[in-house]
């Protein structure tokens, strides 16, 4: 079982990697602004990432990882950055390429803004418990400056890979949380959490989802159109 976290990260990465040259997607074509994009958010969330780990807040289960650490994190944690947010990103470009009807397009400012609301409110209130306290807010006020003051206009088709990607994440994040596990390969302290959870994952794994895709996506579409590559259209 040492094996477990690298296979579900090489898991994650194979499908979407495989088909990164289907010709209707052409992923491979977006590399060059994905990496640069997914480099910067690992700029934030490692650092983050080892604090955690060192003030207790989650660890790592030593059965079910290789044993190579860096920094304080295991090899699989630093694969997981890298992995995960390839797979997120190639969701949100198949919806856009396979279905064009932006579903969210007038109604994504009212959701999102509602959700960017109550997020930085339970987050300040529950202050004392870390990763809600950070996580919660930081999301909030992401999603508030992308809405109204940089005005993304991916947001929408932001909001629908994020729904679609809660599919395959259920079913590896629920393995990494103990899901038809013994063990957990990730424990969590309950002191730092809500300990509200859907089957094994805790309900703030969900945002710290959004807020790694929201930033990774941020910059992508960024770098996209620095590079000539392509840019969203603004409403």
């Amino acid at each position: 079982m040492k094996h477990l976290y690298l296979a579900l990260d090489l898991f994650s990465l194979f499908g979407p990697l495989l088909l990164s040259f289907d010709k209707k997607v052409a992923f491979h074509k977006y590399w060059k602004a994905l990496f640069p994009a997914i480099l910067i958010m690992m700029l934030l969330f490692i650092p983050w990432d080892i604090w955690k780990t060192v003030r207790g807040v989650w660890g790592f289960n030593p059965e079910y990882i290789e044993g190579v650490w860096l920094w304080e994190l295991p090899l699989e944690e630093w694969l997981f950055f890298i992995c995960i947010p390839y797979a997120c990103v190639f969701i949100y470009e198949c919806l856009i390429a396979y279905f064009p009807r932006d579903i969210f397009k007038s109604s994504y400012r009212y959701i999102l803004t509602l959700l960017a609301i109550g997020l930085i409110g339970i987050g300040l209130f529950n202050y004392d418990k870390w990763y809600a306290a950070i996580t919660f807010p930081l999301t909030g006020f992401m999603l508030l400056s992308l809405l109204y003051y940089f005005k993304s206009p991916w947001l929408s088709r932001f909001l629908a890979a994020y729904l679609v990607s809660l599919i395959p994440f259920l079913l590896v994040n629920g393995v990494l949380t103990g899901s038809f596990l013994s063990e957990p390969v990730v424990w969590y302290n309950p002191d730092e959490i809500f300990n509200i959870r859907i089957f094994t994952i805790p309900i703030e794994d969900t945002i710290y989802n959004m807020c790694m895709l929201l930033s990774t996506i941020a910059w992508y579409e960024y770098f996209k159109c620095k590079m000539g590559i392509s840019c969203a259209v603004q409403d």
